[in-house]
Formats: C-alpha cells, structure tokens, sequence
C-alpha cells in the first residue's frame, strides 16, 4: 500500500509545481503599453465617478 501513498504524494507535489509554474502568466495577451493605457482609463472612469459622487452629495 505505501505505492499508493507515494503516488498520491508525487500527483499533489506535481499539482503544485505546475500551480507555481503558471503564477505569473498573463492570459489577455497585451503589451506593457496596452495594459498600461487600459488600466489608466479605468482609473479615469473610476475618478470621474467618484468627483460625480462628491459633486451630487455636496448638492444635497
């Protein structure tokens, strides 16, 4: 029976070298400069918002 122990073993410590192999990859495929340009304008967004927010509750 310890077969089955030591390859239940292997199987986990195979899942998470294969978990730390994949930590960092990126899966939408944009450069440095699109990634950057997207994020900029959701934080536009998210800012335009909040200023329409303070702006409407200063209203009150």
């Amino acid at each position: 029976m310890t077969r089955g122990n030591q390859r239940d073993l292997a199987r986990a410590k195979n899942a998470k070298k294969q978990k730390d192999l994949t930590k960092g990859v990126r899966t939408d495929n944009l450069t440095v400069e699109q990634r950057k340009a997207r994020d900029a304008e959701v934080m536009r967004e998210k800012q335009k918002k909040k200023e329409e927010d303070a702006a409407a509750a200063a209203g009150k």
